[in-house]
This record gives structure tokens, sequence and C-alpha cells, in this order.
């Protein structure tokens, strides 16, 4: 398994390396007092392991080194090459081997739950290594044809002359990287694992939205990549001349390596566009139901097969479209549920102008709503972020390949903020009546809030603060939508519906990725199932099914987690009485970084029997 994030102090290791020397011989006064001391003896062992392993696989990423604000390798881009990913693939099995070496009982709790953490991670890397062909790196979605851009202008920090001259070094790489690429995807092809015929126009546009403007064509208007560039020269202290040397630099290597090979990935992909299918689940692909319950099994860290998540979500979707009816008698509207969404898609006090004034108030709104919510947190959370975040518009060249709405992580270092994304591309998929709740689900409570904590927490390893399982993180999400109501907010009765809008968004997602990818829904049938379901508007029903098809499994993470969540609260409720703490349930949900909902489950249980026995 290669980590391919942050690393910690070297210092850190140094001390913990230096402490296994004094813990390791001390007078044997106590049994309890060795059994301890065993136990740190241990512990302390496997987490100077943990970091070596975390160090070597963020030195092995030139990417991940920059995204962290390092500044080793960013002359380079990583090997994406089949070779790489199989001697990974060897060095994760020896990592699982040598893992065993270790005493699992002689380790403190704390350092028996990193064990399983990093012992799980291994695993899912061993298993899923077969199935390294089965996806499509290239689509609509996300790629890195989009990614490139938005990583050389948000993570490629240009602070002297060095990293311009980096910059424009890895501009000069970008035919080997799409080589790797494409020749990933030839081999995606030989195996017949296509994406579905109708994601090639996408990609095709978002290849030339890379190469508009100046240096790739006459225009006054330069492209994303020059554009970026010449920012990030705007505060170095050098002289013009200087400026327009590194300028000239670049333009150069854009046009002799960034265009050829941004045209060579188009004109494949339109070469494989002639032998793609229609059809959208992945039980076409070989292997495809193995896999498809493989990628349950990690979204949702749980045995729940296609079939009960299925269920689970027309129960959830009646359960849902109950509490809209309520809302829809609280503000007295005469009609069907169905009627009720028609109004909330059409009438136009739910939508803000699609001008860039329209676009602006949404920004500035959403801003305000994290700010506010920000005020009101201490008196449910112990644990608080340091991170700052900011709200930012969707670039307009990635809008059609991006999604309503996303997060990206801070920093570790604090030198930059978190950032909650809108795509603002059409307003009228952008209803104000969700914003509270989008608000609080990327930003306070909810993705920013969990991410800067675990970033920031003490005492556990780094990889475990920078782990990710999709039915924590984005069931602590949906989450983060529904405990504001309990604090008071959502005071408009359609900001409420809202908040239901976007959890019925989840729980038909549970219905509509495994109707397609399971019971072979086509993609005209999902729609047709959405628009009938939920109030969404039709572009925002489309850019959804598109993306359930190109990315299946994730989508069911969301509303698993969610519940999990909430279950295990009322049960901590049930079993504490009055002494149940909200802060303390959220401190203990929040303080072990990201796990699988099984381990969550083991952790607020042994929470509860703490509180009971008076330590908590």
């Amino acid at each position: 398994m290669k980590n391919n994030l942050s690393r910690t102090l070297i210092a850190a290791l140094m001390a913990a390396t230096a402490n296994v020397a004094v813990i390791t011989t001390p007078p044997a006064a106590h049994p309890e007092a060795e059994v301890q001391q065993v136990e740190q003896s241990e512990s302390m062992r496997l987490y100077g392991w943990f970091d070596e392993v975390f160090n070597e696989d963020l030195n092995d990423s030139p990417l991940t080194l920059t995204f962290f604000g390092r500044k080793d390798r960013n002359h380079e881009i990583d090997d994406f090459s089949d070779q790489k990913a199989q001697k990974d693939h060897e060095t994760t099995k020896q990592r699982l081997t040598y893992l065993a070496t270790f005493d699992f009982d002689a380790l403190s709790e704390e350092a028996q739950l990193s064990y399983r953490l990093f012992e799980l991670q291994l695993e899912r890397s061993i298993e899923g290594f077969e199935f390294r062909f089965h996806n499509y790196p290239i689509n609509q979605f996300f790629g890195w044809h989009t990614q490139f851009p938005v990583f050389m202008a948000n993570f490629h920090r240009v602070d002297e002359v060095a990293d311009a001259e980096a910059f424009i070094a890895r501009l000069d790489v970008t035919g080997r990287v799409f080589g790797q690429l494409i020749d990933g995807l030839q081999r995606r092809e030989d195996m017949g694992i296509l994406p579905p015929k109708w994601v090639y126009p996408f990609v095709t546009e978002a290849v030339g939205n890379v190469l508009k403007g100046a240096p790739f064509e006459d225009s006054d208007e330069d492209s994303v990549f020059l554009a970026g560039f010449k920012k990030k020269l705007e505060d170095l202290e050098i002289s013009e001349e200087q400026k327009a040397d590194l300028v000239a630099r670049a333009e150069v290597s854009l046009v002799d390596n960034v265009q050829p090979a941004y045209e060579k990935l188009g004109a494949f992909m339109a070469a494989q566009e002639q032998k793609a299918g229609t059809d959208d689940g992945v039980w076409r692909l070989p292997d495809g139901a193995a896999n498809y319950n493989r990628l349950l099994r990690n979204y949702t860290t749980t045995d729940l097969t296609a079939e009960q998540i299925h269920q689970m979500g027309l129960e959830n979707v009646e359960r849902i479209h109950g509490e809209m009816r309520a809302i829809m008698a609280e503000v007295g509207f005469e009609g069907t549920l169905q009627e009720f969404f028609e109004f909330m898609r059409t009438d136009p006090r739910f939508y803000y102008e699609n001008t860039d004034e329209g676009r602006d108030k949404y920004l500035a709104e959403a801003t305000a709503l994290i700010d506010t919510m920000r005020d009101a947190i201490p008196d449910y959370f112990g644990l608080l972020p340091k991170a700052e975040i900011e709200v930012k518009r969707v670039e307009p060249f990635r809008e059609n390949s991006a999604g309503k709405a996303f997060y990206n992580r801070p920093s570790q270092d604090g030198s930059r903020p978190g950032v909650y994304y809108a795509n603002l591309k059409d307003m009228a998929e952008m209803p104000n009546y969700q914003m509270e709740a989008l608000a609080y689900h990327e930003g306070i409570p909810g993705h920013h809030m969990q991410i800067a904590i675990s970033l920031e927490l003490e005492g556990i390893p780094e990889f475990q603060k920078q782990s990710a399982f999709t039915a924590y993180t984005e069931g602590w999400g949906l989450y983060s939508e529904y405990l504001p109501k309990e604090m008071g907010f959502y005071q408009d009765p359609y900001s409420d519906f809202g908040r239901l809008a976007m959890e019925l968004w989840r729980a038909v997602r549970l219905v509509v990725d495994t109707g397609i990818h399971y019971q072979r829904w086509t993609g005209e049938e999902t729609v047709a199932y959405m628009k009938k379901t939920t109030p969404n508007p039709e572009g925002d029903i489309r850019n959804a099914v598109n993306r359930y098809i190109v990315f299946p499994g994730q989508a069911t993470a969301y509303l698993i987690g969610k519940i999990k969540i909430l279950e295990l609260r009322e049960w901590a409720k049930g079993e504490l009485g009055d002494d149940f703490d909200i802060s303390g349930y959220h401190d203990e949900v929040l303080r072990q970084g990201a796990v699988p909902l099984n381990i969550l489950e083991e952790n607020i249980h042994a929470w509860v029997a703490r509180v009971k026995a008076g330590n908590s």
C-alpha cells in the first residue's frame, strides 16, 4: 500500500526511537507497570515503523509532497506506469508480512486500533490490485487532464525563481505522464473496459477547454496554465525582464510539451469512442459483479449486499417523502408531492440570477452561513479546527466536468486553508433553499471540521490522520446537515425542505447506484426515477447519474454512514441517560480520525463504558 500522503516530523520519529531505548530497561517494580512499559515499547516500535513507511511513501510522490507544502521534488510528477504499480504492490505485500511481526497483544489500545487500520488498508490494496484496470481514469467527472491545471494553479507554490523553474520543469514532462496514462487506457481497452460512449464528448470538451487561449492559439486571453503561471510570478521580487524570460520559457514548454500531450489524449479518446458501447453499469465489464461487490464493501465498510442497499434506499425515500409532505402542509401548499417538487424547481424565488452578480451573492451568503455556524459549534463540540476555510467558485474551465460542490482539505502546516468549491455554472442547478445544508456539509461542522481536526490530531500516526473511509467521512458530512436542525437552524421551512431534499438525494443514490450496476438499469431509466422522486432540476439529475455511472459504489456510502453515526448516538443516549454529553459523543467520533463503521461502533461502545465507569 502506498499512502502517498503527508509525513510526520523527522524529529518526532527520532524522539520515538530514543524513547524506546529508555522504556525497554525499566525497574521491574510492579507487574502492572511492567505491562504498561511493554505496551509502550511495542507501541513505540510500531509507530516508528509507521512513520518510516509514511515518509517512504511521501518521498516517493512528488505530487503529494507539493500538496502538503513541501518542495523537495517540485520539479517532478509521479510515475503512473503499471511497472510502478506492480512494484508498489510487492512493497505492500512485504509490509503486510512485516506488520505481523509486531506483538498485537503487547500493544496499547490506541496502537491496536492503528494496527488494525493499517492492516485493513494493506489488505484492501492487495485485494484491489487485480482490479486496478477496472475503472475509468479519464472521464467527464475527474482525470489528470483536468486535475493537472488545477494542481498547478492551486498547489504548486512559486515563492522564488527556483519554484518557477520547477513549474516549467513539470510542464516539460507532460508527454511522459500522458503517455503513461494512455498506456493504461489502452490496457483497459484490450481487456474490454471502456466507459460508456456518452462519456467521450465530455472528455473531448474538457481537453479543448484546457487548450483554449495563448499560447495554444492566437488569442488575447491566456490559457488556464499560462494565466496561472503569470499570476504566480506577480509577487516575485525579480526584474520584469526575468519575469518575461520565465513566461517565454513556459510558453515554449506549453506549445512543445503540453499541447501535443493533450492532443494525443484527445485523439486517443476520439478513436476509442468508436469502440465504446452504450450500456452503463459495471455488470457489463469483465468480473463486473465481483468488482462491484468489492467496491460496496470498501465504500460502505459493511457487508451489506447490493440488494440490501437497494431496499434500504427505497425505505428511506418513503420516509423522507413523508417528512416533506409535513413541510408542504406547513407552507400551505395544496397539491401532490410531485407538484410541490415542480414548484420548487421552477419558482424564481428559489434561485439566484444566472449572472456574475448572482454568483457573487451565492458565495457571500454561503460564507456567511459557515461563519454563523462557526460561532455556534462550541456548545456541541470540544474538538474544534484551527484551519481556516474559504468558499470559492469552481473554475470555469472545469465547470462542465466538476461536481455540484466539493471540498479540498487544508495544508497541514496552515499555509493553505480548506476550500469549499461551489459549481455555479448554471444557477438553476444551485437552489438557494439547499444552500444552508450544502454549506454545513462541505464546511462546518462537515468536511472542513472533520478533516481539519483529523489533520491536527496529536498522538496518532500520520497515516491515520490522512486516512479516508468514505462511509465515515461522507456519513459525517450528511450527519452535519442534520445536526443543525437540532441546534435551531433551518428556521425557514423551505430551507428545512432543502435539508430533506439533500438527504433524499442520498437515499435515492442507494436505489440508483445499485439499480445501474446491479439491477442493470439504463441511464435514462435512472434519470426518470430521479425526476419522479426528487425535486432536483433535470440538469442536476443528469450530471449526478453520469457521476454514479463512472464512479460505481461511492454514492452509497453517504446515507449508510449517517444512519450509523445517528444510530450510535441514540444508542449512547439510551445507555447513559442524563450522563450523555453531545460534545463528548462528537469528540469521540472525531478523535481517532476516519475509521470504518464497525470500528466506530467499537469506539463508541468503549466510550459509553468509560462514561459509566466515571472515566470519560
